[in-house]
Order: C-alpha cells, then structure tokens, then sequence
C-alpha cells in the first residue's frame, strides 16, 4: 500500500513542547521518505474533525497523542476508517490502552518514542503483516510477512525484539528488519510476548517458545495465508535484538536440548512446558541464532546494573538468590549451546554490551563452538536497521551460514 504522507495530532493538554514534536515529525518523516504534518489540536472536536478528514485522504497514516482530555482519550476506543491507520502514542507510562482492534497503542518512551510511532505507523500501511494469536493473552501474538514472490520451502526468519524486558518496548522495534527480510525472501515472524515487568520470567520464556513452535501450525491457523508445506522449518533463524539477544540465544539452548533429550529434531515444543496454541505442535528447531548487541551476561549485568536494573527486574531477584533461573537463561552459562549463531555488535554502542559480547565469543569458542563474529561500526540501533552498513553484512553471513 502506498504511503505518502503521516499526520501527527496532539491532543488538547499534552505536557510537550509542540515546536520539538514538529521537528521530529517532520525529520522522521522525511526519513521515511513522507510528507510530515503536525497539528496541536485546541479541543477534542478539532481532533475528532482531523481524523474523520482522513478518510478522504489516500495514502496517509496517522499518530495521535491523546493527552489528559477524558474526550480525547475516548477515541482511543472509537471505531471509525480512520482507526486502522491510526497509532496512538502516549509518551508517559500508561500501561495497556483499550483501542478500537484496528488501531495500536504505544506508551512510555518519552518524546523520542514518538519516532518510534511514526515509523511503526508508516510501515503497518506500507507492508501490512498478517497477526496471528497463538494464545489468549493480548500480548500473544506474532505478524507474519511472505515474500512478495514466495516460492516453495521459503526460510523462516523469527524475530524477539528487545528493550530490556520491559513492557513499554514491543514487536514494532522490529517492523524495518521484518520488511527488509521478507523483500529478501524469508517469511518473517515478528514474535511479540509477554514481558516479565507484568506477567512474570516464565511467561517471557514460555512465549518464546511456544511462539517457535507455532510455526509448524500456521498454515491452519492462517487459512489459505500459508500453505502447507510452504515454510521450510530446517531454515529458521531466530534474531534477537538486544535482550532479545538474550531470549533468542537461550531458546536455540533450549530446542538443542530437548532436541538431544528426546531424539526429535528441533524440540521446540517441547520446551514450552505445556499450554499455547504450539505446544506439542512439531518440535521446530533453530538452524542459526542471529544476537544483535545482545545482553549476552546476564551475571555481571546483573552487578553493573545494566539497564538500571533490568537484568534482576526481569528475572526476579538477582544471581545470589535466584541461581537456577540465571543458569537456565544467561546465555554464558549455556554454553555450548549447541546451534550455529551469530553475534553481530556496533562498535559505538554501550561500553558493557560491547565487552558482554566480545567476552562470550571467547567463551564460546573455548567451549569449543565456532560462532560467527562481527563487530563494525554502528550504534544500538544500527544492528536493526536495514539501511545500516552493518545489517547488509550481517545479512551476507547469514545467507552464508544458511547455504543461501
């Protein structure tokens, strides 16, 4: 779908200076290759009337910043064409927002998280994915994306987005690589899950597993969206960004291990541990771990803080108390792991990553694993964006490395 233009609307009472929010509307815009509009709406009608407008205007996404006004705030829920265009974005912490179904609700990334709504509201219209529930939570789900020519057997690339554990960073972290690896020819599952902050470690856990191996039953969950026999399931890379480094590296553990324990390739289902629409359902297996900067000591994240915090906020208590839950999920304490990866790390990112992850491939290959290692200039976030130097090298080894 074609996407030419975003309108950002702040709603009546938003503690934001409305001079900064034009300028990152229109300098995110541009890089989207967009038209940027920003309006401070003076009462609930003005933004009632600019989102009705929309309907009449093709190709254009929209972002609303409701503000405090009770008024505004209804049209979260409200129903109307505008809805499915439409992200709501609220810089503060609010946790989970009822919305109209087609609309989104992001929160609590400050004003900089309005660059994040803008991009996930531009790319949901430019290449819309297809959401499939594997189990009754709100927050289980993953998006598919087919390539645009998908032949047989297409390779699988699942994605677990980072953001340090917490609720207020989610799936749509990951909508660029999502795109870019379906143009590429994968079919792309951007896996959301159940953070720890509000549902507990073993949530985490469990949903990414069982958001694995759900895999082997898309094609009846999604109808005539996947054929059987469509995703070859001997090709799945899991990418994990930043924790999700974490995640996706204890999950290949994860599926080695059950896969040894049990004799069946992959064993994915297996380490659900029961419940969710993909346990027991075909033991897919990981065949590359692809870790972009991720938190890949979880002990000394643990005693430096990393993330104010969020290594024990995320677990539950920190090494000392809890011991079994640091060597069941820090990746160092896994090794070897057991399933080919890759770790992949910009040069100018936090100091702590960039020694978590050079020290870890010293680990690993005296462990006796070969896991493939680059580090090149670039930040965070450069590891996730398609149009970084570091992402197309990245890309060239995991072709390699998946005998593409």
């Amino acid at each position: 779908m074609t996407v030419d233009s975003v309108l950002v609307v702040a709603g009546p009472g938003l503690d934001v200076d409305p001079h900064l929010l034009h300028g990152l509307v229109v300098g995110e815009a541009a890089g989207l290759g967009v038209t940027g509009d920003f309006v401070a709406a003076a009462d609930a009608g003005q933004v009632r009337q600019l989102l009705s407008d929309v309907a009449g205007i093709a190709g254009r996404a929209v972002v609303l910043l409701p503000g405090p006004d009770p008024a505004v705030r209804s049209l979260l829920a409200a129903g109307g064409d505008w809805a499915a265009r439409t992200v709501h974005y609220d810089p503060e912490v609010t946790g989970p927002q009822p919305t109209d179904p087609a609309a989104v609700h992001l929160y609590g990334r400050g004003v900089w998280g309005l660059a994040w709504a803008i991009r996930h509201a531009v790319h949901r219209q430019r290449r819309p994915a297809l959401r499939v529930a594997y189990g009754p939570d709100p927050e289980q789900w993953g998006e598919l994306r087919l390539p645009p020519a998908a032949g047989d057997r297409v390779p699988v690339a699942v994605l677990l987005h980072g953001g340090f554990w917490r609720s207020i960073w989610a799936a749509d972290l990951m909508d660029a690589l999502a795109i870019d690896l379906a143009d590429r020819g994968f079919a792309a599952w951007n896996l959301e899950y159940r953070r720890p902050d509000r549902h507990g470690w073993p949530a985490t856990t469990a949903d990414v597993a069982t958001g694995l191996a759900v895999l082997a039953n898309l094609p009846e969950l999604t109808g005539d969206a996947v054929p059987a026999g469509s995703l070859d399931l001997d090709r799945v890379a899991v990418f994990g960004h930043s924790a999700g480094g974490q995640l996706a590296l204890r999950l290949a553990a994860d599926t080695a291990a059950a896969a040894a324990s049990t004799g069946v390739g992959g064993g994915a289902a297996a380490a659900v541990g029961g419940g969710g629409v993909g346990a027991g359902g075909g033991g897919v297996g990981v065949a590359l771990a692809v870790s972009l900067a991720g938190v890949l000591d979880l002990t000394e994240g643990e005693r430096r803080q990393v993330g104010t915090g969020a290594v024990a906020a995320a677990l539950g208590g920190g090494r000392d108390t809890i011991p079994q839950v640091y060597a069941a999920s820090d990746p160092l304490d896994r090794l070897p792991i057991g399933v080919p990866q890759l770790i992949v790390q910009g040069a100018g990112d936090d100091l702590d990553l960039i020694d978590f992850n050079r020290r870890y491939v010293a680990a690993a290959r005296a462990a006796g694993e070969d896991p493939g290692w680059l580090e090149q200039p670039g930040d965070h976030f450069s590891v996730i964006d398609p149009a970084a130097p570091i992402w197309s090298a990245t890309m060239t080894e995991v072709d390699r490395r998946l005998g593409r």
